[in-house]
């Protein structure tokens, strides 16, 4: 089969390189892809929200099944522009995808179904938020922007002031566009965080290795929050117990909210969970798979996921193995110094040979990285993933750590604490 993946950063490299696995393959294109996904599959410069030009990508290259890997493509509806001109796609349709698109409908869809989640309300008026917040008198409080922010649409606010702060930048100020013109309000959880992506066909769902991701910037968990630092595959907090019950009070509760709303969800739904005291709650869903979890889920997978994600198009996932290593997998990220906020692209990466390290004891997807004259530069705030597997996280994270201590370019930034926390609950 002839492959299209949309997208460009490590979680699209992560896919692409599993999915070179599969004794279907034939060839893959990404569009519109990076310097390091260039040596896995055929780059082509279109824009992941390009929907006419995505179509026709695929219709010139007469490309058998896509791969839509990123929100902003799923929620603007390429999986449904694909299905129109006959072209079969990994992913939500655009109904499905509000599940992560809006807030709103996924806060609605939780409490009419009685799926667990945060208490919260929804408000267009930042002056009526305030009252509702001030009446409440919590603190910490979060502040959800509805719609679709790079991750970056969540803001925890420890006082009035800031929440009074945080309503005007996304309200009035529109630092996230229109995506800020409603929030959701809601109560600050506390307790360990897990990350569940899940292979999902309409009716089945079949959860994958969990993860913990590791969001702000810097060691301690202290800074901005990002995109993600770093990841760690299994998250020793998710035991069998609370698979269990998040597979009996979330998981099918969500598959079978989807399908009575007359939008059943075909693809990768993320569940980004809270195991709180009381127990798992729904923090956020994403209708795809997570950047970075990708880099630590999809290494441990034994099964063809070509075959899976087919499985999840066609409806026969039931039928369809979906098997994963016990083995752990550890991810640190490379950042250009100032990430979130300002950096400068265009450094030189220095440590790789066809954008890998010698040696093979790690893998390096790249996420922000370029190719110029020849040269491999950086361009992005998040430049590299570089991930190791080993039978358990201590050895995976040392194997990690000294791999990423070979690459280097100008005001390099890393964690150096990925991990620690899960090393910890496994004492």
């Amino acid at each position: 089969m002839k492959l299209l993946v949309v997208g460009g950063g490590g979680r699209e490299h992560a896919i692409v390189k599993k999915l070179k696995e599969s004794e279907l393959c034939s060839e893959i294109l990404c569009a519109p892809g990076n310097g390091g996904i260039a040596a896995d599959a055929r780059c082509v410069p279109v824009a992941a929200t390009d929907i006419e030009g995505q179509v026709a990508l695929a219709k010139q290259e007469k490309v058998d099944y896509v791969v839509v890997a990123p929100d902003d493509p799923l929620a603007l509806g390429l999986v449904d522009r694909l299905a129109e001109a006959g072209i079969p796609a990994f992913g939500p349709n655009a109904a499905a995808a509000r599940i992560e698109a809006s807030k709103v409908f996924s806060k609605n869809l939780m409490k009419k179904y009685g799926i667990p989640t945060a208490e919260y309300e929804v408000f267009d008026e930042p002056a009526k938020a305030l009252d509702y917040i001030r009446a409440k008198g919590k603190y910490p409080v979060v502040i959800k922007a509805d719609g679709l922010a790079l991750g970056k649409g969540v803001l925890i606010c420890e006082s009035e002031q800031a929440a009074k702060e945080a309503l005007r930048q996304m309200m009035e100020e529109k630092v996230f566009g229109t995506s800020g013109s409603r929030v959701v309000v809601e109560e600050f959880l506390t307790g360990p965080e897990v990350s569940v992506l899940a292979f999902a066909d309409g009716n089945t769902l079949k959860p994958m290795v969990s993860s913990m991701d590791h969001k702000r910037a810097l060691d301690g968990d202290k800074g901005l929050n990002t995109g993600g630092m770093g990841t760690v595959a299994p998250n020793p907090y998710y035991t069998e117990q609370v698979a269990a019950v998040c597979q009996k009070t979330i998981f099918q509760p969500t598959m079978a909210a989807m399908a009575a709303e007359g939008c059943p969800f075909k693809g990768c739904l993320y569940f980004g969970l809270m195991l709180t005291p009381a127990g798992p709650r729904v923090i956020e869903y994403n209708c795809r798979f997570g950047d970075p979890e990708t880099q630590v889920v999809l290494p441990l997978l034994q099964s063809d996921l070509l075959k899976i994600m087919l499985a999840c198009t066609n409806g026969t996932l039931a039928e369809t193995p979906v098997e994963f290593s016990a083995h752990s997998a550890a991810c640190v990220i490379l950042a250009s110094g100032g990430y979130p906020e300002h950096y400068e692209k265009g450094k030189e990466i220095s440590g790789l040979e066809n954008g890998q390290l010698p040696g093979g004891e790690a893998v390096v997807y790249h996420a922000g990285t370029a190719l110029k004259e020849g040269r491999l530069v950086t361009a992005g705030g998040r430049v590299l993933g570089v991930t190791a597997t080993a039978p358990d996280l201590a050895a995976a994270l040392k194997k990690a750590y000294a791999a990423a201590d070979n690459i280097s370019f100008e005001a390099l930034h890393r964690r150096g604490d990925i991990g620690r926390r899960a090393l910890e609950a496994v004492r």
